[in-house]
């Protein structure tokens, strides 16, 4: 607790990647198999990450694996949940592709959330979606929203424009998740118009791991929210960094 109205939470979020391996660009090509097969050690970097996951109290996943073949029919936010010491998780299962490969956006919480939603994005190919956890109790409760946008600027612009709807009337929310652009993107302007959520004053670098020149990555605040830090850190095998926020709460959004 910083002071009598406030309270410091630390929050995660790191795209996993389903604990493959990338390291450099040809990876994509010459450890492909990764993505469909239970190999590559996937139970070493899901430890890794637990490690990192363990630091923080809410930790947003994406392109985590739910039980398909490749994660060898282990349901990876369960496994970070366990490995991290976490009370509270779920997951959305977003897109499958024939049992073999799976991924899905993940909450672990040591809070309890009081209520939490799953909703499937608009686009032109299915399988994204925003994961969306309450806490405290009340219209001034937090928010917390976990998102994985699409590649493609018209689908994300229809995507953001569903988060904006959902978060539209929301003082105290944090949007975060792998948008796969920047916030300089048109896209993005509709998100800042039309809800209290915040550009961040700096720009976190975070793909591709191994030499990040894009911020992609973001952990987004609305105005009564502090951002005191922001810092990126590996999230072991994946090819982002994840990015790890310190955050100022008003003490009301978390009361229940």
């Amino acid at each position: 607790m910083s002071d009598a109205t406030t309270q410091r939470l630390r929050l995660l979020s790191a795209n996993i990647q389903a604990g493959s391996s990338t390291r450099r660009y040809s990876d994509y090509a010459t450890r492909s198999w990764s993505h469909v097969l239970p190999l590559g050690g996937k139970r070493g970097a899901l430890d890794a990450i637990a490690r990192i996951a363990g630091q923080h109290d809410i930790v947003g996943l994406q392109e985590a694996d739910p039980g398909s073949f490749r994660s060898g029919f282990t349901n990876q936010t369960h496994y970070l949940a366990t490995r991290g010491g976490f009370a509270y998780w779920t997951h959305q299962p977003n897109r499958s592709v024939g049992g073999v490969a799976s991924s899905a956006n993940g909450l672990l919480s040591r809070i309890e959330p009081v209520e939490v939603e799953h909703h499937p994005l608009p686009g032109r190919v299915k399988g994204r979606g925003v994961l969306l956890a309450r806490f405290g109790s009340g219209a001034d409760g937090l928010r917390v929203a976990i998102a994985h946008l699409s590649l493609g600027a018209m689908s994300r612009h229809v995507q953001l424009g569903f988060i904006a709807e959902l978060l539209a009337d929301a003082p105290n929310a944090v949007l975060m998740g792998d948008f796969n652009c920047s916030i300089e993107q048109p896209e993005m302007a509709r998100l800042f118009r039309t809800t209290r959520l915040q550009p961040p004053q700096h720009h976190v670098p975070t793909f591709p791991s191994w030499r990040p020149q894009r911020a992609i990555d973001h952990v987004l605040t609305t105005d009564g929210i502090s951002l005191a830090s922001l810092q990126v850190m590996q999230a072991a095998a994946s090819d982002h960094l994840a990015l790890s926020a310190d955050l100022e709460i008003p003490g009301h959004a978390l009361a229940r």
